[in-house]
């Protein structure tokens, strides 16, 4: 509480960063407009980002944005501006512009962990919760994802490996597949009751053929055996 909180006038001479502690926007805007750096810290190593943040003045955190303030920055403890953030809006704005809800600093503390030690407003708390989760929520589906693709490409690349080993099976296989597709097409362009009686006439003339040529009926037993 103390180290976010403590008399942070006494604490600094920057113009840039008193300003950030007073919210005091247009003068904020004029300093940086005439120079100054947006990422200059204080003693503790806070930058105005951190500053504005603690105070909860979202249009001071934009303005330090748009000239080129480090959403990253921690300071000597670790705390990144969210760290020390414990409004809706400001916290909103700096998860949006990428900073990472489940960040830990130097103590292993999350923006969670902290908010709920200063006691800040249950909404804070419920929103600082709900962004952990899906942050959990979304790092899972990412983690599976990339399972899966690399399960797939292992599977791909041991397919081919054993194509590559076996290309007798593989060209067998293609035969194969070849011949199945040319018969479907044969039995859907004829008709299957067509294709069966094609099937059973040409086993009559097989039987008769052999008949002719042995003399012995097929699939009869104890036939007399031809004198020739």
């Amino acid at each position: 509480m103390s180290y976010v909180f403590v008399n942070d006038s006494s604490q600094t001479n920057v113009p840039l960063l008193q300003a950030c502690i007073d919210g005091d926007f247009n003068y904020s805007k004029r300093l940086l407009e005439s120079g100054f750096d947006p990422n200059i810290r204080d003693g503790r190593g806070r930058t105005g980002l951190h500053l504005a943040a603690a105070r909860g003045n979202v249009d001071i955190c934009q303005l330090l944005h748009k000239f080129g303030a480090d959403l990253l920055a921690t300071d000597y403890q670790g705390n990144t501006a969210l760290h020390l953030c414990g409004h809706v809006d400001t916290i909103q704005f700096l998860v949006s512009n990428g900073l990472k809800i489940d960040i830990c600093n130097h103590q292993g503390a999350t923006p969670l962990v902290l908010a709920k030690r200063r006691g800040v407003n249950k909404d804070v708390i419920r929103l600082l919760e709900s962004l952990e989760e899906q942050e959990v929520k979304g790092f899972n589906r990412g983690t599976h994802s990339k399972l899966e693709t690399m399960q797939t490409a292992e599977s791909e690349s041991a397919m081919e490996s054993h194509s590559l080993l076996n290309p007798n099976l593989q060209q067998g296989e293609g035969v194969l597949s070849s011949f199945r597709t040319t018969w479907q097409e044969f039995v859907e362009d004829l008709g299957f009751w067509r294709v069966l009686l094609l099937i059973f006439v040409i086993a009559l003339l097989s039987l008769g053929i052999a008949y002719y040529v042995s003399g012995v009926l097929p699939f009869v037993e104890n036939q007399p055996e031809l004198v020739h």
